[in-house]
């Protein structure tokens, strides 16, 4: 009829697993969800911005569409939107490319 302090102690450990279960499974599922495909995106944006070279066509993030006239070390480039106006951008405004131009041949 008495249960044993050994037996009780053992129940409420086993309850306790069961009860953080949910939480884990949570976590996996927004790991799958949300911040595995960020870090995938994060990637491709970087690879897409150090692969910029001079005559691409490029959007901005403000909407902004034209062609790259000058790559910069320092992170920016010059991008040409209208004949004889050009504007310096930050790299990682860059959203998307529009055209790419194949690399010069090296002889």
């Amino acid at each position: 009829m008495f249960v044993t302090p050994a037996y009780a102690q053992d129940a409420g450990a086993a309850g306790g697993l069961i009860s953080i279960i949910p939480f884990i499974l949570i976590f996996v599922i927004m790991y799958f969800l949300l911040i595995r495909p960020q870090q995938k995106k994060m990637k491709e944006h970087q690879a897409m911005v150090s692969g910029l070279r001079r005559g691409d066509q490029v959007v901005t993030q403000g909407g902004v569409v034209g062609k790259i006239s000058k790559v910069k070390e320092d992170g920016e480039v010059e991008v040409e939107i209208a004949e004889g106006v050009r504007v310096r951008v930050i790299k990682s405004t860059i959203s998307t490319v529009l055209s790419k131009t194949e690399p010069a041949a090296k002889d």
